[in-house]
């Protein structure tokens, strides 16, 4: 598979919500590459196998206080959304869980989700991988 970069699409309450944690366009991607998907969301990051997406689905709408500004934890199940609009994006579930919003480890995710420019192509690249 051929390298695949997907910036992620910004309204502006998202935009202004996201500038104190360094959440810009500059600082947010999905990259496929080498059998890898990296997700980058200002200063937080997850790299994970393509092989451990069990399922990509395109998912929205979001509510703005629970996914606006930083990286969230879904305190239901612990989920991680990397989210820059309240419409649309893709919810990838994984095989293993995945480390993602402490630096630690300590928390682990069983799905990512990303509000990117493109939702159906991600959705088709990780499907197709």
């Amino acid at each position: 598979m051929p390298d695949r970069n997907f910036g992620f699409r910004f309204t502006t309450p998202y935009r202004l919500a996201g500038l104190p944690f360094g959440i810009r366009p500059s600082t947010c991607e999905v990259r496929l590459s080498a059998g890898q998907l990296t997700a980058r969301f200002g200063p937080w990051q997850v790299q994970t196998a393509l092989d451990n997406i069990a399922d990509a689905s395109i998912t929205g709408p979001y509510t703005f206080i629970k996914t606006a500004g930083p990286a969230h934890l879904s305190l239901a199940d612990r989920g991680l959304t990397f989210a820059t609009n309240g419409d649309r994006g893709v919810c990838l579930t994984m095989v293993e869980p995945i480390r993602g919003i402490d630096p630690f480890g300590l928390l682990l995710h069983p799905n990512l989700t990303l509000t990117v420019a493109n939702c159906d192509a991600l959705v088709h690249s990780v499907q197709v991988r």
